[in-house]
């Protein structure tokens, strides 16, 4: 997995699998598990230890303590080490839903002081579904236009944005000149409604982040352990797609998470996949599952399973 692909034309080139940090912060209400400070600065420490490490997060995730963790890393570090990749996201007021250039920018000022770095690789203008007024975030004095005044001033090497709704991703892309994008639980073994997404990308030149190959972790852990479904509770009907992948994948005696991490780094149109760990071992993890050998007869059966393109999250 040593191979690095460029995000855009910014130089700034990424390996094909890269760590989400959802999860890091502690959200038990989206993930069914609490995660201690300890055991998250050990996997950022574990994710850091690559040379060339991708790491994704947001000044939202868990309220700010996904940043303030790794910030706690970084400093141990003595800064950023050198070779890897950070990204980050702003986000919207979370009490007010306010998205303008003011919000942007202050967000944007909190991730750097929690991450205890100057500037970042990649900055995403982010959850822009969630904004009061979308209008807000893609006008004049908006949260867009202050994305590309960060990356004019140099403090962000690339700008894209990441969110779930494709027909609120798909117009806003087509307006602006970013350098990439992240869906997420989009493009995986059970839901498809990604696809128009992609090929918009592909056609302006823009990267692809696929993130959350797993489906906020069902794919990983097992449907009968994690009755999660893009961080929800799910039911039996819900579950059901995931138990059909792994009623084949138990068939041919594979892991799961190895079939589901292979779907997204075989497609060329994907530049880094973003997987979230919550354990310091899911690291080596991944990367024995990027290498896991799996039996045409895997693929072959699960292109024969319905696969939804309704929105996850709907």
């Amino acid at each position: 997995m040593a191979e690095l692909r460029e995000i855009g034309k910014t130089g700034i080139r990424v390996p094909r699998i890269g760590f989400g940090s959802t999860g890091l912060g502690s959200i038990p209400e989206i993930y069914g598990y609490e995660v201690e400070e300890d055991r998250a600065i050990d996997t950022i420490r574990a994710i850091l230890s690559q040379p060339n490490a991708f790491l994704d997060t947001s000044r939202c995730y868990a309220m700010g303590r996904s940043e303030e963790r790794i910030g706690k890393v970084v400093h141990e570090l003595g800064g950023w080490p050198d070779g890897r990749v950070l990204s980050t996201k702003v986000d919207r007021d979370m009490e007010t839903g306010a998205f303008d250039a003011s919000q942007a920018r202050r967000s944007f000022e909190e991730s750097l002081a929690a991450l205890s770095v100057d500037s970042v690789d990649i900055l995403h203008v982010h959850d822009v579904e969630y904004a009061n007024d979308l209008s807000e975030v893609k006008g004049r004095g908006g949260a867009i236009e202050e994305l590309f005044r960060i990356k004019e001033e140099g403090l962000a090497k690339a700008v894209g944005i990441a969110a779930g709704r494709i027909d609120l991703m798909m117009p806003i892309l087509e307006s602006w000149d970013f350098d990439v994008v992240l869906t997420h639980n989009r493009h995986t073994l059970v839901n498809n409604n990604a696809g128009p997404l992609i090929e918009l990308a592909k056609s302006r030149g823009v990267s692809i982040l696929n993130a959350a190959p797993y489906s906020g972790g069902a794919l990983a852990r097992g449907s009968a352990i994690h009755r999660f479904y893009v961080y929800r509770p799910a039911n039996d009907e819900v579950l059901a797609p995931i138990r059909a992948v792994e009623d084949i994948c138990g068939h041919y005696d594979v892991p799961v998470g190895a079939v589901a991490l292979q779907y997204s780094l075989n497609d060329d149109e994907i530049t880094s996949t973003v997987c979230g760990v919550t354990w310091s071992q899911h690291v080596e993890q991944a990367m024995e599952w990027a290498e896991w050998s799996i039996p045409e007869g895997v693929w072959e059966e699960l292109a024969e399973l319905d696969k939804t393109s309704s929105d996850p999250e709907a």
